[in-house]
């Protein structure tokens, strides 16, 4: 007969490693996202206020715990901008520039996650590599949604490709320098921008 969980203070086993989890990967995003390569482990536990011997219950390494808070503001974003394009009507580039400035918004308003998914996560493997293909997957949704808002006027493969990683290339690169301070202009000049290049080439 199979016994039940046991409980402490109204939570399973399960519900509490879960919570545990969830406390060093926001850990995870708060140290990498402030003080980049030299988030080491032990200021990941720390930060969490958890010992080592939790950590290995959720994750192999300090590595795998940042590809996964990586792999997490990836799917945020994924899914925050297929609502967007889901809900969002209007002609496709009214369409798009709301995409858009969810992508940006997510990574401006919440600086960390733009510098750990940008910036941080290209200093070293195997978060370079991870940051590589989750580039290269943005940009084969781009070139996706640039045919579902134009149609047969969007370009064929594999220019549709070319320009959909041009372009992602080139708003990761301006998110960058926001982030390091190097240009003044606000998120929704880079919004405009953004909008103003993806419109002009995404399409015959």
């Amino acid at each position: 007969m199979t016994q039940p969980a046991r409980q402490y203070r109204g939570r399973s086993s399960q519900e509490r490693a879960l919570d545990r989890r969830a406390r060093l990967l926001e850990a995870g995003l708060q140290v990498f996202g402030t003080v980049g390569d030299k988030a080491t482990m032990t200021a990941i536990c720390a930060e969490a206020k958890l010992t080592e011997r939790y950590f290995y219950e959720s994750f192999r390494s300090r590595d795998d715990l940042l590809v996964q808070v990586i792999e997490g503001i990836a799917e945020e974003v994924r899914e925050a901008a297929h609502a967007t394009l889901q809900t969002v009507t209007g002609d496709p580039e009214v369409r798009a520039r709301a995409a858009i400035a969810t992508f940006v918004e997510i990574l401006t308003e919440d600086p960390r996650k733009g510098r750990v998914s940008i910036i941080e996560s290209a200093g070293a493997e195997p978060l370079r590599t991870r940051r590589r293909q989750l580039l290269r997957a943005f940009a084969s949704m781009v070139a996706e949604e640039s045919k579902a808002l134009y149609g047969d006027r969007a370009w064929s493969s594999p220019q549709d490709e070319i320009t959909a990683l041009l372009f992602v290339g080139g708003l990761s690169e301006l998110i960058t320098a926001w982030l390091n301070g190097e240009i003044e202009v606000s998120p929704e000049q880079i919004v405009d921008a953004a909008t103003y290049q993806f419109t002009s080439t995404a399409h015959r």
